[in-house]
């Protein structure tokens, strides 16, 4: 790879890259930090998109500042026109969010609660995933609809949560789109790994498998060698992650899993609790609450520091070596374009894309979360096959919900998006989901676009 990066910093690349939800304090920013790392991608031009104007303009302009702090590495433009936007697009990366996030975090959260229902977080899973993706899932729609329609030949990357749901609407609303929905979840392994097995992470191959925020490793392999590791793992995770353990982490819902069906899930108490009936026995309360309001801290400190930035730059005192000249996002977008560009035939560990045989005892019309090659044809599954059945069967049950979820959201029907409410394992009930789904329609206008059909 480093001979190709050398090959493409001597050769200007013409491609375009579109950030659709660019006006975002985080998402746009830390796209460039990763840009500014590629020489792949270099004379590329690159379109930030968004429908608010204004926290479009401000994230515009300290990129212009940052670009000629990089040599105008890129071709930086912006629109608030998506037409314009994503004509001749050859990649869009979108991350987009309705409305106020955090408060509307909360409601998902609270107001299951508040009728009966055990969920916990209540962001991808559970009422609230469900609450979540009512909102969301519309407008992502039109996006894709639009880039079937405007660009049918660009490549799409989703970083919207609720993940799997999303990802499942794209796949039906565009049929012939190419797309894949990354989430940085696995970076929790990314980071223990290593330290666990005494090995560099570029020489370790995952094997994570299931669906976003609910999956399980597998396997583990040295890739130097092939030798499988997965012995070595099991022997060591109990005691290593039991020393690791955090609240937002890996503590006594993992643990738990882990014990009862002999796979690690990877993605923490938080987001694993989403999906299980048996969360909240195992989760404290106060804890999920405290994650939700650490998570909007986190978000508060990156926006105050962007518009510190962005008042150097109107003072005329902007950084000389600018923000973003070391490091990365810990995304996998950018490298995954790089990849097909260069026909690279990398590996990535956790990326979400149709079914399609991956795993043969899940529905093959879902989105599953697994490894990936990838190389100029796009990306490529790498197969599993059947997973153990007590895992098969509680990654089945969120299957049907997100199946049921993504057709009332894509028919516009209530009964049906009632229905996706109440076989939910944290609901159970048809009359605790008519107040939930009562109370939410009557909150805002999110909603309004649900019939009686």
């Amino acid at each position: 790879m480093d001979n190709l990066n050398f090959y493409y910093k001597l050769r200007p690349m013409d491609k375009k890259i579109v950030l659709v939800g660019a006006g975002s304090t985080s998402f746009g920013p830390s796209t460039f930090l990763d840009l500014y790392q590629s020489d792949v991608l270099s004379g590329s031009t690159v379109v930030l998109h968004d429908i608010n104007k204004e926290h479009l303009e401000i994230i515009f302009e300290l990129i212009e500042a940052e670009n000629k702090v990089h040599n105008n590495k890129f071709n930086v433009e912006h629109t608030t026109n998506r037409k314009k936007a994503l004509k001749g697009a050859d990649f869009i990366i979108s991350s987009i969010e309705v409305g106020d996030r955090f408060k509307l975090w909360r409601e998902d959260y609270e107001i299951p609660r508040k009728y009966g229902s055990t969920q916990i977080l209540g962001e991808c899973g559970g009422p609230g995933g469900t609450m979540h993706s009512f909102r969301i899932i519309p407008p992502i729609v039109e996006i894709v609809k639009a880039v079937e329609e405007i660009c049918p030949d660009a490549f799409f990357i989703n970083f919207s949560n609720p993940m799997a749901r999303v990802c499942l609407a794209i796949k039906r609303a565009a049929p012939n789109l190419k797309f894949v929905g990354l989430c940085h979840q696995i970076g929790f392994l990314n980071y223990h790994l290593p330290r666990m097995v005494k090995k560099k992470l570029d020489n370790l191959k995952l094997k994570p498998y299931g669906l976003n925020h609910f999956g399980f490793l597998m396997g583990l392999e040295e890739l130097a060698s092939d030798k499988d590791l997965m012995p070595e793992f099991n022997s060591k995770a109990k005691e290593y992650f039991k020393q690791q353990e955090g609240r937002f982490g890996f503590s006594t819902l993992s643990f738990e899993v882990y014990k009862r069906f002999s796979y690690f899930p990877y993605v923490g108490d938080n987001h694993l609790g989403e999906y299980l009936q048996f969360g909240e026995e195992f989760t404290e309360t106060q804890d999920m609450i405290d994650w939700i309001n650490y998570t909007d801290k986190h978000g508060k400190r990156i926006y105050r520091r962007v518009l510190r930035n962005y008042k150097r730059l109107k003072e005329g005192r902007y950084l000389k070596k600018g923000t973003l000249s070391k490091g990365t996002s810990g995304e996998r977008a950018i490298p995954i374009i790089e990849a097909i560009i260069t026909d690279a035939n990398t590996y990535e560990s956790a990326v979400n894309i149709p079914n399609n045989g991956i795993i043969e005892n899940l529905p093959q019309d879902l989105v599953v979360e697994c490894p990936v090659t990838v190389n100029k044809n796009g990306v490529h599954g790498v197969k599993w096959g059947t997973l153990p059945k007590a895992i098969a069967a509680i990654l089945r049950i969120e299957a049907t919900i997100q199946d049921l979820c993504v057709e009332a959201i894509l028919k516009k029907s209530k009964e049906m998006a009632i229905t996706s409410l109440a076989v939910d394992p944290n609901v159970g009930s048809f009359k605790i989901a008519e107040k939930i789904f009562a109370e939410i329609k009557s909150n805002s206008s999110y909603y309004d676009y649900f019939k009686n059909c």
